[in-house]
């Protein structure tokens, strides 16, 4: 005849989530069959043991030991409160399962606490889906051969500072830059060293920028520059630095060392104006850097 005990455990045994008690000491006295599913290990090899004896090495996303610090489970031993966390356990097999995992304490009926329950469960594919979307929105925002933001990107930020412009006051500048001789390059060494030179050139603008500030690939060799909470001194600045540091930048082919220049057209904006005006005043000095003699910067 099937006891209470029986029964419960059965019950247990048959949940897809794994589960598992431990005593005040985290010794391991009961590992149900969702838990062997999930890690791979048979409860003859674990119940007996404490969590902290390395079986699953429970650690987060920063890779911080959690069965030394930070144990969920030892927390609701000390506090009595249940506590959540995403975690990565580690599978028998050696690779690691993101999990969830529910820790609640168990209390005697004097009301003392004489363990925990740890409920698990695999969050692999919701792990999945967040990489996915995290990837997707690389793909949406992200230029693919320079690593930096896309046009499409570019324009959600000019918008976005446009528009605290319009309600705020806040000035900001946009500066338009072209690689000069770029048809050159492209002609005398090949659309390959054509796409190294681009990969180059962002990496320098990338590098050479505040984190308020937005550098971008506005499409072929022209590159964008929107610069927060800015004056047309410091704008001036900013689009020398990135005219300086990019000629001071060399690319090897061989026995030759490439020599890039870029010419900029910078313009702070000005309220109650709109950003088609804006961004049309921006090309048109980047033109004129052009018709000037290239490597240098116009500002209106």
């Amino acid at each position: 005849m099937e006891t209470t005990i029986d029964f419960y455990k059965n019950l247990l045994d048959n949940l897809y989530d794994g589960v598992y008690f431990v005593d005040p000491k985290r010794r391991i006295s009961y590992w149900n069959r969702g838990a062997e599913r999930i890690t791979g290990y048979t409860e003859d090899e674990v119940v007996g043991s404490h969590c902290w004896d390395g079986i699953l090495m429970h650690v987060d996303r920063e890779g911080t030991d959690l069965c030394r610090e930070g144990c969920p489970v030892k927390g609701v031993i000390t506090s009595g409160t249940p506590t959540e966390a995403e975690v990565f356990l580690r599978h028998k097999d050696g690779h690691r399962v993101p999990v969830r995992v529910r820790a609640t304490p168990i209390v005697n009926v004097a009301g003392e606490i004489i363990g925990a329950v740890e409920i698990f469960s695999d969050n692999t594919e919701k792990m999945t889906a967040l990489q996915m979307v995290e990837d997707l929105q690389q793909q949406v925002f992200i230029d693919s051969l320079t690593g930096l933001a896309n046009r499409r990107y570019a324009d959600i930020t000019l918008q976005a500072r446009y528009d605290e412009m319009q309600r705020y006051g806040w000035r900001f500048g946009v500066i338009m830059m072209d690689l000069d001789h770029f048809k050159e390059i492209n002609d005398r060494f090949g659309h390959g060293v054509g796409d190294d030179v681009l990969k180059m050139v962002a990496r320098t603008l990338r590098h050479s920028s505040r984190s308020s500030d937005i550098i971008g690939r506005w499409g072929g060799e022209e590159f964008i520059a929107v610069i927060a909470g800015t004056s047309p001194l410091r704008l001036r600045r900013s689009a020398e630095r990135y005219r300086l540091l990019v000629e001071q930048s060399t690319l090897r082919v061989g026995a030759d060392a490439l020599l890039i220049t870029l010419s900029a057209g910078a313009t702070v904006a000005v309220p109650g104006e709109s950003l088609d005006d804006i961004l049309k005043r921006a090309d048109r000095l980047l033109y004129e850097s052009k018709g000037t003699g290239r490597n240098r910067v116009t500002l209106d």
